[in-house]
């Protein structure tokens, strides 16, 4: 299985961006998908998760209201809507994937990992 993520850039505070995530090797229907962030020095963060694509999405609080996450109806995608970005938002993003239908939020929970795309968000 791999997670390949994509559409990570600049973006002015304020601004809006889309990364986006595709899995190869299976897919993901009925079991989990989501994503964590890491910044520069910190630990890793989970952002948010969808629990299989007939879910709802779950977020931290640090994002909720800005951020939304959606999955393709396939299962092997899961996109994450960022709005009203703030420079405290800069990280790497990663995808991940479990076997189960739970989105937890400690790392350790989840199966799979993709590469991460990085996101700044700076004037």
């Amino acid at each position: 299985v791999q997670l390949q993520a994509s559409g990570g850039g600049l973006v002015q505070p304020g601004g809006s961006l889309t990364i986006s995530c595709a899995s190869s090797g299976r897919t993901f229907r009925t079991k989990a998908m989501g994503w964590f962030r890491q910044a520069p020095g910190k630990e890793r963060e989970f952002v948010g998760g969808i629990g299989s694509i007939s879910r709802s999405a779950v977020y931290a609080d640090s994002v909720k209201g800005r951020f939304t996450m959606s999955r393709g109806s396939a299962g092997n995608t899961v996109n994450l809507q960022m709005s009203s970005l703030k420079p405290e938002d800069t990280a790497v993003y990663y995808c991940v994937a479990d076997e189960s239908s739970l989105t937890p939020t400690y790392p350790l929970a989840w199966d799979y990992w993709g590469q991460g795309t990085l996101v700044t968000v700076s004037s």
